[in-house]
Protein backbone atom coordinates (compact mmCIF):
# COMPACT_ATOMS: atom_id res chain seq x y z
CA UNK A 1 0.00 0.00 0.00
CA UNK A 2 1.11 3.08 -1.23
CA UNK A 3 2.13 5.47 2.18
CA UNK A 4 0.52 8.58 2.38
CA UNK A 5 -2.74 7.90 -0.10
CA UNK A 6 -5.85 7.77 1.80
CA UNK A 7 -7.43 4.86 0.23
CA UNK A 8 -11.08 5.32 0.44
CA UNK A 9 -14.61 3.77 -0.30
CA UNK A 10 -14.99 3.12 -4.21
CA UNK A 11 -17.37 5.78 -5.42
CA UNK A 12 -19.34 5.11 -8.27
CA UNK A 13 -21.65 8.42 -8.07
CA UNK A 14 -23.02 11.04 -6.10
CA UNK A 15 -25.67 12.61 -4.77
CA UNK A 16 -26.40 16.27 -4.43
CA UNK A 17 -28.91 19.18 -3.67
CA UNK A 18 -27.56 21.67 -5.88
CA UNK A 19 -25.71 21.85 -9.16
CA UNK A 20 -23.10 24.33 -10.64
CA UNK A 21 -24.76 26.80 -13.27
CA UNK A 22 -22.73 29.64 -15.44
CA UNK A 23 -23.37 33.34 -14.64
CA UNK A 24 -21.16 36.32 -16.00
CA UNK A 25 -18.93 33.44 -17.52
CA UNK A 26 -18.36 31.87 -14.12
CA UNK A 27 -19.54 28.42 -13.05
CA UNK A 28 -21.21 29.26 -9.27
CA UNK A 29 -23.46 27.04 -7.01
CA UNK A 30 -26.84 27.21 -6.96
CA UNK A 31 -29.16 25.63 -4.07
CA UNK A 32 -31.80 23.15 -4.87
CA UNK A 33 -34.40 21.29 -3.02
CA UNK A 34 -34.43 18.18 -4.47
CA UNK A 35 -31.81 15.28 -4.57
CA UNK A 36 -29.78 14.85 -7.68
CA UNK A 37 -27.87 11.52 -8.74
CA UNK A 38 -25.25 11.63 -11.24
CA UNK A 39 -22.03 9.83 -12.63
CA UNK A 40 -18.64 10.91 -12.03
CA UNK A 41 -18.17 12.22 -15.51
CA UNK A 42 -19.02 16.39 -16.47
CA UNK A 43 -19.78 17.06 -19.83
CA UNK A 44 -20.01 21.13 -20.28
CA UNK A 45 -23.56 21.08 -19.19
CA UNK A 46 -22.18 19.48 -16.05
CA UNK A 47 -22.77 16.12 -13.83
CA UNK A 48 -23.93 13.88 -15.96
CA UNK A 49 -27.17 11.88 -14.64
CA UNK A 50 -27.03 8.39 -13.15
CA UNK A 51 -29.53 5.74 -14.40
CA UNK A 52 -30.76 5.46 -10.89
CA UNK A 53 -31.58 9.29 -10.77
CA UNK A 54 -34.59 8.80 -13.41
CA UNK A 55 -35.50 5.04 -11.57
CA UNK A 56 -35.69 6.55 -8.20
CA UNK A 57 -37.92 9.85 -9.91
CA UNK A 58 -40.09 7.52 -11.45
CA UNK A 59 -41.18 5.79 -7.90
CA UNK A 60 -42.16 9.41 -6.15
CA UNK A 61 -45.05 11.40 -7.55
CA UNK A 62 -42.85 15.04 -7.24
CA UNK A 63 -39.52 15.88 -6.69
CA UNK A 64 -36.50 13.27 -5.70
CA UNK A 65 -36.35 13.92 -1.75
CA UNK A 66 -36.20 9.95 -0.62
CA UNK A 67 -33.31 7.98 -1.33
CA UNK A 68 -33.10 4.52 -0.07
CA UNK A 69 -29.59 3.44 1.37
CA UNK A 70 -27.56 1.51 3.19
CA UNK A 71 -24.22 1.90 4.93
CA UNK A 72 -20.70 -0.06 3.84
CA UNK A 73 -19.29 -0.18 7.83
CA UNK A 74 -21.13 -0.40 11.38
CA UNK A 75 -18.79 2.72 12.89
CA UNK A 76 -20.83 5.82 11.99
CA UNK A 77 -17.47 7.79 11.62
CA UNK A 78 -16.26 5.25 8.70
CA UNK A 79 -19.76 6.54 7.02
CA UNK A 80 -19.59 9.88 7.80
CA UNK A 81 -16.41 11.69 8.02
CA UNK A 82 -16.50 15.66 9.07
CA UNK A 83 -13.52 17.94 9.70
CA UNK A 84 -12.96 21.46 9.22
CA UNK A 85 -11.37 21.90 5.92
CA UNK A 86 -9.57 24.22 3.85
CA UNK A 87 -8.31 24.09 0.52
CA UNK A 88 -5.72 25.77 -1.74
CA UNK A 89 -8.59 27.68 -4.16
CA UNK A 90 -5.66 27.92 -7.05
CA UNK A 91 -4.77 23.82 -6.93
CA UNK A 92 -7.52 22.58 -4.67
CA UNK A 93 -4.91 20.88 -2.58
CA UNK A 94 -5.52 20.25 0.87
CA UNK A 95 -4.05 22.46 3.01
CA UNK A 96 -5.49 22.18 6.69
CA UNK A 97 -7.51 19.89 8.18
CA UNK A 98 -9.06 19.87 11.71
CA UNK A 99 -11.40 18.40 14.26
CA UNK A 100 -11.76 21.55 16.65
CA UNK A 101 -8.64 20.08 18.50
CA UNK A 102 -5.54 19.21 16.55
CA UNK A 103 -5.40 20.37 12.77
CA UNK A 104 -2.84 18.50 9.77
CA UNK A 105 -1.40 21.66 7.72
CA UNK A 106 0.41 21.49 4.85
CA UNK A 107 3.64 22.96 4.40
CA UNK A 108 6.43 23.13 2.14
CA UNK A 109 8.62 21.05 5.03
CA UNK A 110 5.87 18.83 5.07
CA UNK A 111 2.32 18.06 7.40
CA UNK A 112 2.52 19.93 10.73
CA UNK A 113 0.35 18.72 13.24
CA UNK A 114 -0.92 21.94 15.20
CA UNK A 115 -3.74 22.53 17.52
CA UNK A 116 -7.36 23.45 16.15
CA UNK A 117 -9.24 25.99 18.11
CA UNK A 118 -11.61 25.81 15.41
CA UNK A 119 -12.53 28.41 12.37
CA UNK A 120 -14.08 31.00 14.42
CA UNK A 121 -10.80 30.97 16.78
CA UNK A 122 -8.31 30.95 14.01
CA UNK A 123 -6.71 33.55 12.32
CA UNK A 124 -5.49 31.09 9.65
CA UNK A 125 -8.89 29.67 8.83
CA UNK A 126 -10.62 32.90 8.92
CA UNK A 127 -7.82 34.14 6.42
CA UNK A 128 -8.73 31.09 4.15
CA UNK A 129 -12.52 30.24 4.35
CA UNK A 130 -12.07 27.35 6.54
CA UNK A 131 -15.57 25.29 6.88
CA UNK A 132 -16.72 22.55 7.99
CA UNK A 133 -16.83 19.70 5.45
CA UNK A 134 -18.41 16.14 5.33
CA UNK A 135 -18.36 13.57 3.18
CA UNK A 136 -21.51 10.68 3.54
CA UNK A 137 -20.73 7.19 1.24
CA UNK A 138 -24.40 4.88 1.21
CA UNK A 139 -24.95 2.23 -1.06
CA UNK A 140 -27.45 2.38 -3.21
CA UNK A 141 -29.54 -0.58 -4.85
CA UNK A 142 -27.72 -4.34 -5.07
CA UNK A 143 -25.76 -3.59 -8.38
CA UNK A 144 -22.31 -2.90 -6.31
CA UNK A 145 -22.92 -4.05 -2.83
CA UNK A 146 -18.88 -2.74 -1.79
CA UNK A 147 -19.23 0.87 -4.39
CA UNK A 148 -20.65 3.58 -2.97
CA UNK A 149 -22.45 7.23 -4.10
CA UNK A 150 -20.61 10.00 -2.21
CA UNK A 151 -22.84 13.33 -0.25
CA UNK A 152 -20.70 15.83 -0.21
CA UNK A 153 -21.42 19.18 2.34
CA UNK A 154 -20.40 22.16 3.90
CA UNK A 155 -23.72 22.38 5.54
CA UNK A 156 -23.54 22.47 9.62
CA UNK A 157 -27.35 21.51 10.11
CA UNK A 158 -26.80 18.23 7.29
CA UNK A 159 -23.39 17.00 9.45
CA UNK A 160 -24.84 17.60 13.04
CA UNK A 161 -27.75 15.41 12.02
CA UNK A 162 -26.31 12.82 9.96
CA UNK A 163 -23.64 12.13 12.82
CA UNK A 164 -26.58 11.88 15.51
CA UNK A 165 -28.80 9.88 13.79
CA UNK A 166 -25.82 7.54 12.72
CA UNK A 167 -24.48 7.25 16.16
CA UNK A 168 -28.19 6.89 17.36
CA UNK A 169 -28.93 3.65 14.64
CA UNK A 170 -26.19 2.26 15.33
CA UNK A 171 -26.84 1.85 19.13
CA UNK A 172 -30.39 0.96 18.91
CA UNK A 173 -29.67 -1.95 16.04
CA UNK A 174 -26.94 -3.59 18.61
CA UNK A 175 -24.17 -2.04 15.79
CA UNK A 176 -25.71 -3.38 12.79
CA UNK A 177 -25.70 -0.23 10.87
CA UNK A 178 -24.45 -1.57 7.79
CA UNK A 179 -27.38 -4.08 7.85
CA UNK A 180 -30.06 -1.32 8.19
CA UNK A 181 -32.54 -0.42 5.51
CA UNK A 182 -32.67 3.23 5.63
CA UNK A 183 -33.13 6.46 3.33
CA UNK A 184 -31.96 9.69 2.84
CA UNK A 185 -34.53 12.42 3.63
CA UNK A 186 -34.52 16.08 2.47
CA UNK A 187 -35.91 18.69 5.60
CA UNK A 188 -36.08 22.26 4.78
CA UNK A 189 -36.31 24.43 7.59
CA UNK A 190 -35.93 28.40 8.13
CA UNK A 191 -34.02 30.40 9.93
CA UNK A 192 -33.31 34.22 10.94
CA UNK A 193 -30.24 34.06 9.35
CA UNK A 194 -32.10 32.98 6.18
CA UNK A 195 -33.87 35.56 6.56
CA UNK A 196 -37.14 33.08 6.91
CA UNK A 197 -36.64 31.53 3.35
CA UNK A 198 -36.77 27.65 3.37
CA UNK A 199 -33.25 26.05 4.05
CA UNK A 200 -32.81 22.34 3.26
CA UNK A 201 -30.53 19.84 4.41
CA UNK A 202 -30.35 15.97 4.84
CA UNK A 203 -31.28 13.76 7.23
CA UNK A 204 -31.65 9.84 8.00
CA UNK A 205 -34.39 7.74 8.91
CA UNK A 206 -36.51 4.61 8.42
CA UNK A 207 -37.61 4.03 4.74
CA UNK A 208 -40.87 5.02 4.04
CA UNK A 209 -43.68 2.37 5.47
CA UNK A 210 -41.48 0.87 7.52
CA UNK A 211 -40.84 1.13 11.36
CA UNK A 212 -37.54 1.06 13.33
CA UNK A 213 -38.80 -2.53 14.96
CA UNK A 214 -39.07 -3.86 11.19
CA UNK A 215 -35.84 -2.13 10.25
CA UNK A 216 -34.23 -3.86 13.65
CA UNK A 217 -35.73 -6.77 12.88
CA UNK A 218 -34.40 -7.09 9.08
CA UNK A 219 -31.07 -6.00 10.23
CA UNK A 220 -31.07 -9.04 12.27
CA UNK A 221 -32.10 -11.09 9.57
CA UNK A 222 -29.36 -9.85 7.13
CA UNK A 223 -26.69 -10.14 9.42
CA UNK A 224 -27.10 -13.81 9.92
CA UNK A 225 -27.07 -14.31 6.36
CA UNK A 226 -23.93 -12.33 5.89
CA UNK A 227 -22.63 -14.71 8.89
CA UNK A 228 -23.57 -17.63 7.29
CA UNK A 229 -22.01 -16.85 4.41
CA UNK A 230 -18.53 -15.94 5.52
CA UNK A 231 -18.75 -12.08 5.23
CA UNK A 232 -16.77 -10.40 7.86
CA UNK A 233 -17.99 -7.08 8.56
CA UNK A 234 -15.85 -6.26 11.46
CA UNK A 235 -12.80 -7.27 9.26
CA UNK A 236 -14.45 -4.55 6.74
CA UNK A 237 -14.33 -2.02 9.00
CA UNK A 238 -11.09 -2.16 10.47
CA UNK A 239 -9.58 -2.31 6.75
CA UNK A 240 -11.19 0.70 5.69
CA UNK A 241 -10.22 2.55 9.67
CA UNK A 242 -6.93 1.46 7.84
CA UNK A 243 -7.59 2.91 4.32
CA UNK A 244 -8.21 6.53 5.86
CA UNK A 245 -5.55 6.54 8.51
CA UNK A 246 -2.93 5.92 5.37
CA UNK A 247 -3.08 9.15 4.19
CA UNK A 248 -2.56 13.02 5.81
CA UNK A 249 -5.96 13.99 3.58
CA UNK A 250 -9.06 12.53 2.40
CA UNK A 251 -9.20 14.22 -0.86
CA UNK A 252 -7.13 13.89 -3.99
CA UNK A 253 -5.93 16.54 -6.23
CA UNK A 254 -8.89 15.59 -8.39
CA UNK A 255 -11.55 15.74 -6.03
CA UNK A 256 -9.99 18.56 -4.08
CA UNK A 257 -10.90 20.91 -7.22
CA UNK A 258 -14.01 19.91 -7.95
CA UNK A 259 -14.63 20.66 -3.94
CA UNK A 260 -13.24 24.21 -4.42
CA UNK A 261 -15.76 24.65 -7.50
CA UNK A 262 -18.59 23.81 -5.29
CA UNK A 263 -18.12 24.87 -2.04
CA UNK A 264 -15.90 28.23 -3.08
CA UNK A 265 -17.71 30.51 -5.39
CA UNK A 266 -15.50 33.08 -4.74
CA UNK A 267 -12.68 31.26 -6.21
CA UNK A 268 -10.83 32.25 -9.41
CA UNK A 269 -13.05 30.57 -11.89
CA UNK A 270 -11.18 31.84 -14.62
CA UNK A 271 -7.91 31.61 -13.05
CA UNK A 272 -8.33 28.12 -12.21
CA UNK A 273 -9.64 27.37 -15.66
CA UNK A 274 -6.71 28.66 -17.21
CA UNK A 275 -4.42 26.29 -15.01
CA UNK A 276 -6.58 23.04 -15.77
CA UNK A 277 -5.72 23.88 -19.40
CA UNK A 278 -2.06 23.31 -18.46
CA UNK A 279 -0.13 26.19 -20.64
CA UNK A 280 2.91 25.75 -19.41
CA UNK A 281 4.58 28.18 -21.48
CA UNK A 282 8.36 29.40 -19.97
CA UNK A 283 6.96 32.95 -20.07
CA UNK A 284 4.22 32.25 -17.80
CA UNK A 285 4.13 34.17 -14.23
CA UNK A 286 5.30 31.38 -12.14
CA UNK A 287 2.93 30.50 -9.28
CA UNK A 288 3.77 31.32 -5.65
CA UNK A 289 4.76 28.39 -3.37
CA UNK A 290 2.50 27.51 -0.78
CA UNK A 291 5.22 28.90 2.10
CA UNK A 292 4.23 32.05 0.14
CA UNK A 293 0.67 31.94 0.72
CA UNK A 294 0.67 31.23 3.73
CA UNK A 295 2.63 34.41 4.61
CA UNK A 296 0.71 36.51 2.67
CA UNK A 297 -2.32 35.27 4.41
CA UNK A 298 -0.83 35.82 7.85
CA UNK A 299 0.21 39.31 6.77
CA UNK A 300 -3.88 39.53 5.79
CA UNK A 301 -4.82 38.81 9.21
CA UNK A 302 -1.80 40.74 10.86
CA UNK A 303 -3.09 43.90 9.17
CA UNK A 304 -6.59 43.72 9.50
CA UNK A 305 -5.79 43.05 13.78
CA UNK A 306 -3.57 46.27 13.27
Amino acid sequence: MLKGLAITPPVIGRISIGRLVEKNGKRLPEKDDQFTITTQIQNRDGWMLHPLNESLRKMTSGKLRSIPVRFLFNDPDLNLRAEYSLFDRDTGRPVCVGNGETCRRAADSGIENLTCPSPDGCAFGQAGNCKPYGRLNVVIGEDDELGSFIFRTTSYNSIRTLAARLHYFSAVSGNLLACLPLELKLRGKSTTQSYRSAIYYVDLGVRSGSTLEDAIGQAHELDARRRAAGFDQTALDTAARNGFGNGAFEESIEDGSAVVEEFYPDAGSGDAGSQAEGTGSATQTPQPTLREKLDRRAARVGDAAA
